[in-house]
């Protein structure tokens, strides 16, 4: 018997039938999110599941390597109950009706994909979006993060050795994968500088990654802040590091994430003494910026190469103005006149400001996103969705957005 799937189905799937799409979106992404690995033991552990790959030129695993792992390529997969990619599929490609999962990038209302959740919705299509896959705490279960902050963290130290004419690193992108990127980071050597890594996430803990690594050592805010050092270190600075109540209240994380208005930024203190800002935090708009230009300005502002891993264009970091590319990582930013400039120039600020920073290392990537997709999220997709997890993702469906997200509804009205 074949079941499409349906949200709160108190019994298991009978039959699925899942499609591996190809990701469509220019400049096309690399990533999958299952290897041909996990396909086979997804396979294995949901026998009432077929799984079908469509071709890809692109893709960091080849078609090759998904039919020697058993699993069934061909073109049409408009057979299948659900599609999933990894980016934004093109309008005229979605298959009206289907179930898709996605980083469909609506739910803070992108301008630039306002026909997409048009589309979603005009196409009946059950969208279940990657992003919003979170338990009952509202805690994400799953993402690309840490493999952002650890390409994110080797790029920051690539453009210093760049700065100053002191190593040359490899190109993330151009390493097979992340040990040939960290048996690279271990044979440079590092004056003694001081890093800082904002956030306390899967992107902050990338970012130590990278920092191990080069056994780069750890130290408190407080050290940082105080002390002198004979070799490169890094600290991690939390919201409470950097942030002060404009009421002249305790720090408290409660104010902050409901409040954020009601703060301002210290992070002058710290970027009087750093040389390399790797910056992972998440930023509410409501929130002050880390600096703000005219900090940028002053003599004691220190810090030279400016990773922002998390791209906000025009967000917390005032120098990232606009994305750079895996092509082209950097670029300079002059704080006198406020302009871009071609990066590594006296003067300059080198900014690396990279989008899609795990497509560098996309094999990894794919791998890490993939198991914790076979382990949270599949069963259940697959075993009815007990605990809503899959409900809770769901942005539209036959037509209509669900609870959690009709606050796209004007968004989505008009194109």
């Amino acid at each position: 018997m074949s079941l499409v799937y349906n949200f709160k189905l108190n019994d298991p799937i009978t039959f699925m039938k899942i499609g591996i799409i190809r990701e469509g979106k220019l400049p096309q992404d690399k990533r999958v999110p299952f290897t041909p690995d996990q396909c086979r033991q997804l396979l294995f552990d949901f026998p009432g599941t077929e799984l079908v790959v469509q071709p890809s030129a692109i893709r960091c695993y080849s078609d090759q390597e998904y039919m020697d792992a058993g699993i069934l390529v061909k073109e049409d997969i408009s057979d299948c109950h659900y599609l999933m990619g990894v980016k934004e599929v093109p309008l005229n490609e979605l298959i009206p009706g289907k179930q898709y999962s996605f980083f469909s990038h609506v739910i803070k209302k992108q301008p630039h994909n306002k026909k997409l959740i048009r589309g979603l919705l005009d196409k009946l299509i059950t969208m279940v979006d990657y992003e919003c896959l979170v338990d009952v705490e509202g805690n994400r279960v799953i993402g690309f993060g840490r493999y952002a902050g650890i390409v994110g963290a080797y790029n920051g130290l690539m453009g210093y050795g760049k700065m100053y004419n002191l190593f040359h690193l490899k190109p993330a992108n151009e390493s097979h994968d992340k040990k040939e990127l960290f048996i690279g980071l271990s044979k440079i050597g590092i004056p003694n500088i001081k890093i800082i890594i904002t956030g306390g996430g899967r992107v902050a803990h990338g970012a130590e990654e990278t920092m191990g690594a080069m056994n780069i050592r750890k130290v408190t805010p407080y050290e940082f802040l105080n002390y002198s050092f004979r070799e490169p270190v890094y600290t991690q600075l939390h919201s409470h590091d950097y942030h002060e109540s404009l009421l002249k209240k305790p720090f408290s994380k409660y104010d902050f994430y409901n409040h954020p208005e009601q703060f301002v930024s210290t992070f002058g203190k710290f970027a009087s003494k750093c040389d390399v800002l790797i910056h992972c935090a998440y930023w509410d708009p409501l929130a002050p910026k880390l600096f703000t230009k005219k900090e940028m300005c002053d003599p004691r502002f220190n810090i030279s190469v400016i990773a922002d891993v998390t791209c906000d264009i025009n967000g917390s970091i005032p120098s990232t103005t606009q994305s750079s590319t895996i092509e082209n990582k950097f670029y300079g930013y002059n704080p006198i006149s406020e302009t871009i400039e071609e990066p590594f120039n006296p003067g300059t600020i080198t900014v690396m400001a990279i989008d899609n920073l795990p497509c560098e290392l996309p094999r990894d990537a794919s791998e890490g996103f993939g198991k914790h997709l076979v382990e949270r999220v599949m069963p259940e997709i697959l075993n009815g969705d007990e605990n809503g997890l899959i409900e809770r993702a769901t942005i539209c469906k036959n037509g209509k957005l669900m609870p959690r997200f009709e606050y796209l509804k004007d968004y989505a009205s008009v194109v």
